[in-house]
């Protein structure tokens, strides 16, 4: 068994799961899955059908885009993927997807708003925007400015990126991430169906409301505070 197969297997089984809850198209999206310690990641290659992958087609890289393991070139993402690694210590998976909805407001260059307790169950906050790209960085080193763009919008609202795991990037779409690969799969479905929920929302009262305070703490707390009670022990 070779010193990556593990964490080959791991991005291989991830990417898989884009397809199979809808998130992505032809070849659109990726997965990665991390090794902190090691200071390597695994990541799909780019443009190749999700029905030809195999696990051992993931290419390995460290954080600065240096080519460990494979034979073909990665993702088009993997600048952007390498640097939230290298600055965000405690993520082991990243997913982007160009899912229908999150995509949408990722073009109406919008936070989405959190309007009810599903929202609410998952972050206690407007699902953050980035802000549009500079001609500067889109004529630069693009994929890594990408990943400034989301480092620049967490430091510039002062966001913890271990509690707000989502983000849409400007007239691109979302990028999720966890502490493991699924998680990062995980609320890529979550994100795309809080995309949905708002969207529909607002077309049936454009004049809705935010939720209240007082039920964004109660259902954020009741999953994620000191005393959360959702779920098994």
């Amino acid at each position: 068994m070779g010193k990556f197969d593990a964490l080959k297997e791991k991005c291989y089984t991830s990417n898989m799961q884009l397809p199979e809850l809808g998130l992505v198209l032809y070849t659109f999206g990726n997965v990665s899955a991390a090794d902190q310690e090691a200071g390597v990641f695994a990541i799909k290659p780019s443009g190749v059908p999700y029905s030809k992958l195999k696990a051992k087609d993931m290419i390995i890289l460290d954080f600065d885009n240096k080519i460990i393991e494979g034979d073909l070139r990665p993702s088009s993402d993997t600048k952007t993927h390498a640097l939230l690694y290298k600055n965000w210590k405690k993520i082991q998976g990243i997913s982007h997807t160009h899912s229908t909805y999150a995509v949408a407001w990722a073009q109406a260059q919008r936070d989405i708003p959190i309007l009810g307790t599903t929202h609410a169950d998952h972050l206690a906050i407007d699902v953050p925007c980035a802000a549009v790209m500079s001609d500067e960085m889109i004529e630069g080193d693009y994929e890594h400015e990408t990943g400034n763009q989301i480092l620049n919008l967490f430091k510039e609202r002062q966001l913890n990126y271990a509690e707000v795991e989502m983000v849409l990037v400007a007239n691109h779409g979302p990028f999720t991430w966890g502490n493991s690969p699924e998680k990062a799969v995980y609320n890529s479905a979550v994100l795309e169906e809080l995309a949905r929920m708002a969207y529909l929302t607002l077309q049936i009262n454009a004049d809705a409301p935010p939720l209240k305070d007082a039920l964004i703490r109660k259902h954020y707390e009741r999953k994620h505070g000191k005393n959360a009670y959702y779920g098994q022990k």
